[in-house]
């Protein structure tokens, strides 16, 4: 996509990307640049010392060979012009100073080099091949010191030492008007070479930033789909479970309607007869399986009865009926309801001061029993354990109602399920209890949650907001 048809935001953080490649790539550059004449320092000082050794003597006097003045001018003065910019190199890569440092380091080593061969020719060119590696910086700016150092040596020694320039005392004035002529011809080269270098450098990097930016776009516009296509799974599976829900909210009060009054009378034909196989059966009494019997029918009578109990509240959803409720004499309905069970503590442990919320006596209730029934039966058998109801809120504030016991804890994989209808750990029950007791808690406009942990007991909390009241009023 073309900057062009960006928004400005875009184009902006396009141009502001591009240009900070580019000086990133350019900064490479450099500092590759700075290694390089690092090792080409150390390469010129090795070489000059050779010169000097082997040339130098025959190049200046011709005579015997000895060991000349210029072999400690290449050794001395060579490690300086090499141990700077190595130093440079070495502390500050890519840095300005370290260019320039280098470019002057350079041009003095050409100036070295041509004095050690007595000023021939052939060693001019050395200037010509280290402005053409200065550019590698593509800074137009390092050639000027570069040139400028070349031009001012060449002042300098063409008139107080002209032999040490040119091989002869006393040289042509156009020799001196030729170097500059070709030292400039080749800046003006390498100038525009470096100008278009650093241009094709700037394209790389919009086209570099172009790259980054639509690949961006892909991954949001990637990451969105997902992210649409996991709320739309999440809608599907919810819309299918509301829809299974709700034939099982109408097949559960059809069947608990029908269901109820065939287990009414059961229950009453069998409190009759244990009433009559207790008083007049022949042989009733001295039979132990009689009575055993009889309650095994009354569990499971009243198990059905549960069971019935909890489709029908499941199926219907009727809108509370908000009014004053105490809650601590509400808790210690609920704990007298729950079945008591030996090592197990239940404390009802609501300050009696707790300013009384407006809420549906009959639905809290159930709620309260479930939750506490809950935890008792989460402890491990054998072992005590405590449950404590706690409560905390203000006239004008949240209400907050938690349920803590000590058991075994839920496992983490079944923590997000147990506020699912029909999903329960137990060998027996529907599955509906805490379903009912979440959905109870939401008809008071509140919420309900879980915090566990493996072996260390489960806490319930249900928050309440501070507008039951006003609603109440």
């Amino acid at each position: 996509m073309k900057p062009s048809e960006d928004s400005p935001g875009s184009t902006v953080a396009l141009k502001e990307r591009a240009v900070l490649l580019f000086r990133e790539h350019l900064d490479t550059v450099r500092r590759r640049t700075d290694l390089l004449f690092a090792g080409l320092m150390m390469a010129q000082w090795v070489f000059g010392v050779l010169v000097a050794l082997f040339f130098a003597p025959y190049g200046w006097d011709g005579k015997e060979r000895a060991l000349h003045a210029h072999v400690y001018t290449a050794l001395f003065l060579g490690a300086a012009l090499t141990v700077f910019p190595i130093a440079l190199a070495r502390w500050r890569p890519g840095a300005v100073s370290t260019r320039h440092g280098v470019a002057l380091a350079q041009m003095l080593w050409s100036a070295l080099l041509i004095h050690l061969t007595g000023g021939r020719l052939e060693t001019h060119f050395h200037i010509f091949v280290s402005l053409a590696f200065l550019s590698l910086y593509r800074d137009p700016w390092v050639l000027l010191t570069a040139t400028g150092a070349t031009v001012l040596d060449h002042v300098v020694r063409g008139a107080v030492w002209p032999e040490s320039v040119y091989g002869i005392p006393d040289p042509e004035a156009w020799r001196f008007l030729e170097h500059t002529v070709w030292v400039g011809f080749l800046d003006l080269v390498l100038l525009h070479a470096g100008r278009v270098m650093r241009r094709e450098m700037r394209e790389v990097a919009v086209r570099r930033a172009e790259l980054e930016l639509a690949r961006e776009r892909e991954e949001a516009k990637s990451a969105e789909l997902d992210r649409a296509l996991r709320e739309l799974s999440g809608f599907q599976e919810h819309l299918i479970r509301v829809e299974k829900l709700a034939a099982v909210g109408q097949l559960a009060a059809s069947v608990g309607h029908e269901l109820r009054n065939p287990l009414a009378a059961v229950r009453n034909a069998h409190a009759y007869l244990s009433r009559r196989l207790s008083r007049d059966a022949i042989g009733a009494a001295d039979d132990p399986r009689v009575p055993q019997f009889l309650g095994v029918m009354e569990r499971e009578l009243s198990a059905c009865a549960k069971i019935i109990s909890d489709l029908l509240d499941f199926a219907r959803e009727r809108p509370p009926a908000l009014q004053p409720c105490p809650l601590r004499p509400l808790v210690d309905e609920a704990i007298g309801v729950v079945p008591t069970r030996e090592g197990v503590r239940i404390l009802n442990e609501v300050p009696e001061s707790l300013p009384v919320p407006h809420l549906d006596k009959e639905q809290f209730r159930q709620v309260l029993v479930n939750l506490v029934q809950n935890a008792v039966e989460a402890m491990p058998p054998g072992r005590t354990g405590q449950v404590s109801v706690l409560a905390e809120g203000a006239e004008t504030g949240p209400w907050a109602i938690r349920v803590i016991d000590d058991g075994s804890g839920i496992p983490p994989d079944v923590l997000p399920k147990i506020f699912e209808p029909l999903f329960t750990t137990k060998t027996r029950g529907t599955g509906l209890g805490l379903a009912i007791v979440a959905n109870m808690v939401q008809r008071h406009g509140g919420t309900i949650s879980v915090r566990s942990e493996a072996g260390q007991g489960s806490e319930f909390r249900i928050h309440l907001p501070a507008t039951a009241a006003a609603q109440a009023a």
